[in-house]
């Protein structure tokens, strides 16, 4: 889910027990995020894919990140097409062949947040939906590999946005991803644009949720009636792909 709060504070370092908490609630988010993604086809009420979610994480013992934060009516958010992020589930909408589809989930787990996303074809999609799955799923693995102690947090993001780029789409600038620990969104903002060598240093312990959000024309977006819904001004379609990252001596962890 991701995060546009303007105010960063201090970072919190995650110790030991710390992330072997993190790693067992990444572990079952994986697991249910892909549950979920396996009820994706054609004609599936979105509800339908909220309502998987909502049995697994009950199933684990965990309970929903989503559910209730901020107001957010949903246990996952389900996005499609121009939509971006914060989609809500409902009864009323169903995925259509040709759609993409993108699935933002959270758990919370013995304390701990994990948070994930997958934006994924529903049955055969045109071309430039499928370049710009491949290029979101691609930069989030460029910014991962960039999550190293030492670096700063701009290099993280110039190698996403510099994949976006590279590909002609653009970067959503307005929401970003963020550090996760005890609640889901902490410090610091993880933005999917930057800079290299500027911004804080990236120190072990950190944990970030990095969360590219690209799409396939204007990065501008604006809010809808339902004061959740993000989509792309333009109206032209978005991915989203995100993993819970833990910063190590010996380089990044994906937690998801």
């Amino acid at each position: 889910m991701g995060w546009n709060d303007p105010h960063d504070h201090r970072v919190e370092v995650k110790g030991p027990a710390d992330l072997e908490r993190m790693r067992r609630a990444g572990s079952i988010l994986r697991v249910l995020c892909d549950e979920v993604a396996r009820r994706v086809q054609p004609g599936i009420p979105t509800e339908e894919l909220d309502r998987v979610f909502a049995r697994g994480v009950e199933r684990f013992g965990a309970k929903s990140a989503f559910y209730g934060l901020y107001g957010f009516p949903g246990h996952i958010c389900v996005s499609i097409n121009e939509e971006v992020v914060h989609g809500i589930p409902s009864p009323k909408r169903f995925l259509q062949e040709g759609d993409i589809v993108s699935l933002d989930m959270g758990l919370v787990l013995d304390g701990f947040c994990s948070d994930t996303a997958i934006s994924l074809p529903v049955g055969e999609v045109n071309e430039e939906k499928k370049r710009l799955l491949a290029t979101a799923r691609r930069a989030l693995a460029l910014g991962i590999q960039a999550c190293r102690a030492g670096n700063r947090l701009g290099d993280v993001g110039a190698a996403i946005q510099q994949c976006a780029e590279a590909a002609g789409f653009t970067v959503v600038r307005e929401y970003t991803g963020h550090g996760i620990g005890r609640a889901l969104h902490e410090p610091p903002k993880a933005p999917n644009f930057g800079t290299l060598g500027k911004g804080p240093r990236l120190q072990a312990g950190w944990v970030l949720a990095l969360e590219p959000m690209i799409n396939a024309g204007t990065w501008r977006v604006e809010t809808l009636d339902d004061q959740w819904t993000v989509v792309t001004q333009d109206r032209r379609p978005s991915a989203h792909f995100e993993h819970t990252v833990a910063i190590t001596v010996n380089g990044a962890e994906v937690l998801t």
